[in-house]
């Protein structure tokens, strides 16, 4: 199947050569920051938005916040699954990266001699996005926006083709759907333990929630209505 990408008409690659092409139109600092944020820049703005999740879920503290905090726990478990499922994929598939078949695309970033399908970077935004889905529906959106915009930068970057992308949104998407049930029923226990833990409850819930889940009134404070939950499991 190494062939898959060889062909030097078809709409794959045609997209790959107009996105790809805007590199060559931006200006050099620009492409410079593109080559930054899609290899490294979003996948940190995907942690610290698992953990601002995280801090939201605690600082809340209803009774959903053990599966919450369960759900996740499973978003970037999902992502590691996922990238382990990708590895016989790729071996299997075979398919070049796009600068090896196809020539004048610009290639914002070398060292790339793996194959090309599916992107890992595309699996582990999406898996990460879907899995926040499953915990908090608010930041799951923006976790998959994430995703789409990470996988936007791999084919401006020229190091994957369209359908690499969305291979890898595919794949993402399915391991943290399909294994969330089981992951939930192994996690949500675990998560409870902690959350009675005397030592390591402020995981679950913030030292400050009773644990009828309203937070401990502050003398002069106004009181406010507590958030509905949006566990999304």
């Amino acid at each position: 199947m190494a062939g898959l990408a060889e062909s030097g008409s078809n709409p794959d690659v045609d997209l790959l050569y107009d996105i790809n092409g805007l590199a060559k139109d931006a200006p050099h600092w620009f492409d410079r920051g593109m080559e930054f944020v899609g290899e490294y820049g979003l996948l940190l703005a995907m942690v610290l938005l698992v953990l601002w999740c995280w801090w939201t879920v605690r600082r809340r503290g209803d009774e959903n916040a053990a599966p919450s905090v369960a759900a996740l726990v499973w978003a970037p478990l999902a992502a590691g699954v996922a990238v382990l499922v990708n590895v016989p994929i790729r071996g299997f598939v075979e398919r070049p990266r796009p600068f090896v078949d196809h020539q004048g695309l610009d290639v914002l970033v070398g060292g790339k001699t793996d194959f090309s399908f599916v992107s890992d970077h595309a699996t582990l935004t999406m898996a990460i996005g879907v899995g926040l889905f499953v915990a908090n529906r608010r930041f799951g959106l923006v976790g998959i926006g994430i995703a789409l915009l990470e996988g936007f930068c791999r084919v401006y970057m020229g190091v994957h083709y369209p359908t690499d992308v969305i291979g890898g949104f595919a794949l993402g998407t399915a391991v943290a759907l399909l294994l969330s049930p089981l992951a939930m029923a192994l996690l949500t226990p675990v998560t409870k333990a902690v959350e009675r833990s005397p030592r390591a409850g402020w995981l679950i819930r913030a030292r400050s929630v009773g644990r009828a889940g309203q937070e401990a009134l502050i003398p002069g404070a106004r009181a406010e209505r507590p958030e509905e939950p949006d566990l999304a499991a």
